[in-house]
């Protein structure tokens, strides 16, 4: 296969997936490890790709690019249901009685399948807060599911409630979890585009006794704008792929465990 046909079908994979491995497209194209590095620098060069320890991100999954949350709700919806439903049982048998969850295409669909999972009991009472009137909307169809909605001046673009009301309302919560959402997941820690996102985002950590991120692969091993928390601060990450060793080393190192699903 001539250089720039096999540099089109990286590029296309990557458009396609988010992310790359050396050691899965070497193998998947028969090709040294050493050419598909050569290959993803020529396209981080071109401004395709976004090179990142093991493999490469897209290009378009870093720094100010955001997707609107109706072009994120159908991106690998398999992987984000896979997510949700681990998350969901894990949180059922955990026995929390309050919750504060994040907005977000994948918190959504943990919405969803808690509302599957979680028992119909009264008795088995559970609150839970969120800053995204979409996740709401799911919670409060379940009877034993009581919902807080908190207040802020609503982002179109992704569904969530932003600035200094729902910043006071956030930090008055202690929740036993939070359930996080993240634009980009790497060695540094958790990214978001926006700022006034990623306010809201770092007093939810600050909030939660036990924080759990929800993270499909095209987030995983990228980077955008503003972080707002370390590898340090979250206590679980549930994802639908393992990280990169990179990644996977920084995240033990930090006492993070990680789930697969």
């Amino acid at each position: 296969m001539l250089a720039v046909h096999r540099r089109d079908a990286i590029a296309e994979r990557i458009r396609a997936e988010g992310r790359v491995l050396v050691t899965e497209l070497a193998s998947d194209l028969g090709i040294t490890q050493e050419t598909v590095r050569r290959d993803l620098d020529a396209l981080e060069v071109a401004g395709i790709a976004r090179r990142v320890h093991g493999g490469a991100v897209s290009a378009e999954r870093v720094s100010l690019v955001e997707a609107a949350v109706d072009e994120r709700v159908g991106r690998n919806a398999a992987g984000k249901r896979r997510i949700a439903e681990l998350a969901a049982r894990r949180l059922v048998a955990l026995g929390a009685t309050s919750l504060l969850v994040d907005a977000g295409t994948t918190t959504a669909a943990f919405a969803e399948a808690l509302v599957q999972q979680w028992p119909q009991r009264f008795a088995e009472r559970l609150v839970v807060a969120t800053h995204a009137p979409a996740v709401a909307a799911i919670l409060s169809r379940h009877p034993a599911i009581e919902v807080h909605v908190l207040g802020g001046r609503l982002r179109q673009l992704t569904g969530a409630a932003v600035g200094s009301q729902t910043l006071l309302a956030v930090q008055s919560l202690r929740p036993d979890v939070v359930v996080l959402g993240t634009n980009g997941l790497d060695a540094a820690g958790l990214t978001t585009p926006d700022p006034e996102e990623a306010a809201v985002k770092t007093a939810i950590v600050a909030a939660g006794r036990r924080i759990a991120c929800l993270v499909d692969a095209s987030k995983v091993g990228a980077s955008t704008l503003c972080r707002f928390a370390s590898l340090d601060d979250v206590d679980v990450v549930v994802t639908d792929h393992a990280p990169g060793p990179g990644l996977a080393a920084a995240l033990a190192d930090a006492g993070t465990e990680v789930h697969v699903a």
